[in-house]
């Protein structure tokens, strides 16, 4: 049938999610980074994700599209709801054990943090994207044991992380550095920052890099040098 329905342009899309947010039927969704329409049954065609979407991305359509499927919709919000319903009704003891902050600093914000601060000193160092923690529901096992970490928001801090990380580069001996970043476009302004304080500092400091997807998934990992 020919209706009303919601288009994404992928180009113009930031992946910053926000039109999945506020979609209430759960048509959007975040694939590699993208907002998508996952299903057009699922689309009520009344576009609460457009003023959602910082980036105009979200515009309307007439086009071939399956019904809007209304119980569908109500079903998967039961369900979602009876998941919530679960595990905020599971036993204390049933929950996983508070295994305690790796974060050995204060503070850890890019902006934040002195160049010139004593923890730096022949650190390990985790450069991490601020959306990374949230994703990955073991990040500090897995990332920040032993590290001292830092950490911004290339798309939302007004700022040129480069400049910062150059002078905590040039200031300290710095034994490796681990950047962990999102699959999603706003994060690569974090792995470029660090990629130019590196060359503006002179030194030859091994890096990691450690992509992870929407899920806290690990989709790519390589090391530049």
């Amino acid at each position: 049938m020919q209706r009303k329905i919601i288009q994404i342009d992928e180009e113009k899309c930031n992946g910053c999610g926000l039109c999945a947010a506020a979609c209430h039927e759960g048509a959007i969704g975040m694939v590699d980074g993208k907002a998508k329409l996952l299903r057009d049954d699922y689309c009520d065609g009344l576009g609460d994700c457009l003023p959602a979407c910082p980036a105009d991305a979200i515009t309307f359509t007439v086009r071939e599209a399956a019904a809007y499927d209304e119980a569908a919709v109500a079903n998967a919000k039961a369900a979602k709801a009876d998941r919530a319903a679960r595990m905020a009704s599971e036993p204390a003891s049933a929950l996983p054990a508070d295994t305690g902050s790796a974060l050995p600093q204060w503070p850890c914000q890019i902006r934040l943090v002195p160049p010139s601060a004593p923890f730096f000193a022949g650190a390990d160092l985790l450069i991490a994207a601020d959306c990374t923690a949230f994703a990955c529901g073991d990040f500090h096992r897995r990332f920040m044991d032993g590290k001292i970490t830092i950490n911004g928001c290339p798309k939302l801090d007004p700022v040129d992380y480069a400049d910062k990380l150059e002078q905590i580069l040039t200031a300290n001996d710095i034994h490796s550095i681990t950047v962990v970043l999102m699959e999603v476009p706003c994060c690569n302004g974090l792995g470029i920052a660090v990629r130019r304080a590196l060359e503006a500092s002179g030194k030859d400091i091994p890096r990691e890099t450690v992509i992870l997807s929407t899920d806290g998934r690990v989709i790519e990992r390589h090391r530049d040098r």
